[in-house]
Formats: structure tokens, C-alpha cells, sequence
């Protein structure tokens, strides 16, 4: 996030948006958009995910152009399957795809099931079971 802040101003420079506009499009105000673009580390705040979110799907923006993906060693991470930005106006192979690979990550029954024993289970349980898996 070292750099959101320019990032966030080149977008709306590019995109040729307001500090208002942006404060609409994410359903804030603008003074709290205005502390996102602060030089000023002491006075920048960041967006929440919601208002994050809101500003890479409503600007057609990908996350990894306002965050600091380059650096990291996990850059691919936020890379969803199925949402890319298109202009086709047939979502259906997009939201098929997505779906897809819900399937195919969600847990088994089994592994359901182990969750909710260790929800459950005392906080030593849980601290030991941590312990054990590394």
C-alpha cells in the first residue's frame, strides 16, 4: 500500500474523476478519499475492502494497478479465475468459469466437518492442533 495513494491519484487523473466522483462511485465521503491520496503518511488512511472493491469494478480498474502486487512474492494471489474485465456484454462464460473454480476449491464434507470439531474444541485444543500442523 506504500504507493496507493499516487496510484489512486493517477487513476482518477486518467479516468479524469473527481475526488467527489470517486467519493460516489465507493459510497463514501470526500474527505475520506482525499486522506487516501494524502502525501502525508501521518494523515493517509486506506480504503476498506468494500470501498476497494467498489472503486476496482466501477473504474474497470485491476486490484494490482492501485496495490503493491510487483514486489510481492505471492503476486499472482489476488487473481481471480473468471473476473476479468471485458466488454463483452455476455457475463455467462465469466460467471461460469468463476463458478468452476468455487467448485472445485470448496471443502470436502470431511474437511467441513474438521472445521467445525476445531470451532468448537477448547483454545489449548486449538493452540496444540496449530502446534502440530507447523
Amino acid at each position: 500500500m506504500k504507493s496507493f495513494h499516487r496510484r489512486l491519484k493517477t487513476l482518477r487523473e486518467m479516468k479524469q474523476l473527481s475526488v467527489s466522483d470517486v467519493a460516489r462511485l465507493v459510497d463514501s465521503d470526500e474527505r475520506r478519499v482525499l486522506s487516501w491520496e494524502s502525501d502525508n503518511p501521518k494523515n493517509r488512511t486506506y480504503p476498506d475492502i468494500d470501498e476497494l472493491m467498489d472503486l476496482c469494478l466501477k473504474t474497470e480498474t485491476g486490484l494490482e494497478a492501485l496495490l503493491d502486487f510487483e514486489d510481492a512474492p505471492d503476486a499472482g494471489q489476488m487473481e481471480l479465475p473468471g473476473l476479468a474485465f471485458s466488454n463483452d456484454v455476455d457475463l455467462t462464460k465469466v460467471l461460469d468459469t468463476l463458478e468452476q473454480e468455487i467448485e472445485r476449491l470448496k471443502p470436502s464434507e470431511e474437511e467441513v466437518e474438521l472445521l467445525r470439531r476445531f470451532r468448537k474444541t477448547t483454545a489449548e485444543n486449538r493452540r496444540m492442533i496449530i502446534q502440530l500442523l507447523g
